[in-house]
């Protein structure tokens, strides 16, 4: 099990090992994309690196970064994750829209 903590929204998500950030995030009304993202999301397939997230805690308990990601973060900071390329093998803090 994992506990996924996502702030600023405040919300405390319990969810299997292995959970996709994202997937969670949207099943339980956490925004995770600006007005920009909103409206071109590629609904999670990994191709357009807006729902970019912050992990605050637990970066060991994630799956490791996917080469898209590898190329999409290469010059953001190493706690930023793209959260539909991210699985949770434990607790972890998420902020959303860094």
């Amino acid at each position: 099990m994992a506990n996924i903590t996502y702030v600023p929204a405040n919300k405390d998500v319990i969810a299997a090992d292995g959970a996709n950030l994202r997937e969670k995030a949207l099943q339980n009304g956490v925004d995770l994309y600006t007005f920009g993202g909103k409206l071109m999301n590629c609904g999670g397939v990994g191709q357009c690196g807006t729902c970019i997230v912050e992990i605050l805690e637990g970066m060991e308990n994630l799956s490791p970064k996917t080469d898209f990601e590898k190329r999409r973060l290469k010059r953001k900071s190493p706690s930023y994750r793209l959260a539909c390329q991210t699985l949770a093998h434990g607790d972890v803090v998420v902020k959303t829209k860094p």
